[in-house]
This record gives structure tokens, sequence and C-alpha cells, in this order.
């Protein structure tokens, strides 16, 4: 656990460079490339979502592609990863987590909101928008629900958009992993080759690397407490 200490942007960037020097360049090489390539102009968030399979899919799934945070509803089911789907993936993603009480649902929606992002229902019974039509010329929390069930009537009429993937054939839906898969990739190309500056700001990019560099790092508590007494004599 680290001692309490107020850190600011200046103790952060020390902080960071000397942690750094714990890294070979290769390693840290690799953290700034994928940090580079990080958003949180698009979000992921799941209701209910139970099968690991899913879960975890869809988790290496956005860490591929750059995702920064999804959210979790656990108003129902636990949201539950196999580490052998994963492949160490959650390590890279911040979860936020919304407990076991009903008015949860409605806070997170609430909370990802005053994050300044409209919230996005996929559902396929709504003829709305699909992953190439979408406007993104605004933050966007995207919601997925089970995939028996889709999401709860709170979700979709709190929603400001949904979105579909169109379909050919006799099966009514994607599986859950499939269609978070396309949804992203094709939002995800769009923003890149859009004028849109959806990459992390200064803040949330030295936030991040500073979480992966204390996760990479052995004894990391111990460095950054020896750090902080020092800064602060």
């Amino acid at each position: 656990m680290y001692s309490f200490f107020f850190i600011s942007m200046t103790t952060e960037k020390k902080l960071i460079a000397f942690l750094e020097s714990f890294l070979t360049n290769e390693r840290r090489n690799t953290f700034q490339m994928a940090l580079s390539q990080r958003t949180n102009y698009i979000t992921l968030a799941f209701e209910n979502v139970f099968q690991s399979q899913n879960a975890s899919a869809v988790l290496r799934t956005a860490d591929c592609l750059g995702i920064k945070d999804v959210h979790v509803i656990e108003t129902k089911n636990q949201f539950q990863i196999d580490l052998d789907i994963v492949r160490g993936a959650s390590d890279w993603i911040n979860m936020i987590r919304y407990g076991s009480k009903n008015t949860d649902t409605l806070t997170a929606i609430n909370y990802i909101k005053s994050q300044g992002y409209k919230i996005v229902a996929t559902s396929p019974h709504k003829k709305n928008n699909t992953p190439q039509s979408i406007p993104l010329n605004h933050k966007l929390a995207i919601f997925f629900g089970t995939e028996r069930t889709g999401l709860s009537e709170t979700i979709i009429n709190n929603a400001d958009d949904s979105i579909l993937i169109p379909m050919y054939g006799m099966t009514e839906s994607y599986n859950l992993s499939v269609s978070a898969g396309i949804i992203l990739y094709t939002i995800m190309e769009r923003l890149r080759n859009s004028d849109i500056n959806w990459h992390l700001n200064e803040k949330d990019y030295d936030e991040l690397y500073l979480n992966w560099l204390k996760k990479s790092i052995r004894k990391s508590d111990i460095l950054v407490n020896h750090f902080l007494e020092k800064d602060n004599e």
C-alpha cells in the first residue's frame, strides 16, 4: 500500500522518469507506443454480462484497439474473466465497476454522462445508426447487454442514441464478443482516419503510464514510497 502524498503533475512526471529507469528500452518503447494509440474518446460499458468467455474476449479486443476504460455494471451478474482467453489484457484496461444495487445502472449512466459521453445502446431492434453511420463528433459510451436479454429498459430509455450491425441471415443477433469487435473496430478505424483529436490528453496519458509502470515493476510500492519520501524532504 502506498503512503499518502499529494502528487503534483511535476512530481508525477519525475516519478514516471524514476520508474522508467527500471524498464528495459524495449519495454519502455512498447508502453509509449501503446499509450500513443490509447483513447478515452470511446468507452465501453457492459450490463450484467456473465459469460466469462465473452467478457474476456471483449476485454482483449478493447485492449488491442486502444480503449482505455471499460465500465462494468453488475446489478444481477458478476463480470468474470477467463485468464486463458483474456491473455493479460485486463492488466492494461481500466475497469470501473458498479455493484449490486438496482440503482447502480442509473448511477453508472449518470456518471458516464458526467464525463462528457453520449450513451449509445446496442440493439438489433432499433433501426437507427450503424457503426459506419453513427456520428463521431461527440465522445461515445457504447453499452452492451447479455446475449439472451440484451440491455435493460433503464439503459434503453436513458440512451442518447442506438446502434446496430446490419445482418442478412436468419439469426437474430451476433455473438456478444463478435458484435463488440465489429462495432469497436469500425468506429476506431473511422476515428483514426478523421481529424478528431481522440488521443489521451497529457494528464490522462501520464496517469495511465504511471499505473502501468507500477503494475510492471517488482516491489513498485516500495520504490514509489521511497521516491515520494525523498521528494517531500
